[in-house]
């Protein structure tokens, strides 16, 4: 009887093994988004306001057009009309002078959901595994559109491709993430932006300040 209740066991095992192996084929980067989702911030649980920073009017007023606009009302960049979302804004400055706050207000002020993409979310020392993280970032903001991907000292992670001491596992990932983004550039309905910050803005690559279409 014993025998019979652990092939019964073992069969059972067995069965949601395959389960699960066909889930994750089906979903491959579940388990990436997972660790992206853990820099997810909800709309409603941002406390940061334009009204927490102070001047800066002409910033706000270009955010609001840029950021806010397409993704509280995306009806009026439908069509072939003049008006196209944005889906890129480059912020550059001296630290300190509100960078990350103007994008964590801007979002709250969207209702868009914030992830806060860093170099230490986004690296790996797995080979391959970067660019899964880079591609679980972008299907994790289209679930949960609308979506700001907000990455500071975005110089580090997409800098000149022609520097000296980059590694070809560098290059792929800088390749993925300018591929995912050409994704979310190729949907206008697509309720995802990615907003970076930066000390040194000539440092990045020249194929990355073209997508910033605002900066």
């Amino acid at each position: 009887m014993c025998v019979y209740v652990c092939i019964a066991l073992v069969s059972v095992c067995f069965v949601l093994l395959l389960i699960y192996a066909c889930l994750q084929k089906l979903h491959p980067d579940n388990a990436f988004e997972e660790c992206i989702r853990q820099d997810l911030i909800p709309a409603n649980e941002i406390e940061v306001t334009f009204s927490d920073i102070g001047a800066l009017d002409d910033v706000k007023e270009s955010l609001q057009e840029a950021v806010m606009l397409p993704l509280r009302r995306p009806y009026l960049f439908k069509g072939d009309g003049v008006l196209k979302p944005c889906k890129g804004v480059l912020l550059f400055g001296p630290p300190g002078t509100g960078k990350t706050m103007l994008a964590k207000a801007i979002a709250n002020e969207s209702g868009a959901s914030f992830i806060n993409a860093s170099p230490s979310t986004i690296n790996s020392k797995w080979f391959g595994q970067t660019e899964k993280n880079v591609r679980a970032l972008f299907s994790l903001a289209a679930e949960v559109a609308p979506t700001i991907i907000f990455i500071d000292e975005v110089d580090s992670i997409l800098g000149r491709r022609s520097s000296s001491y980059e590694n070809n596992s560098m290059r792929r990932v800088k390749n993925e993430f300018m591929s995912r983004w050409d994704g979310i550039l190729s949907k206008p309905d697509e309720k995802v932006i990615v907003l970076a910050a930066t000390n040194m803005p000539f440092d990045l690559d020249e194929a990355v300040i073209r997508r910033f279409q605002r900066r």
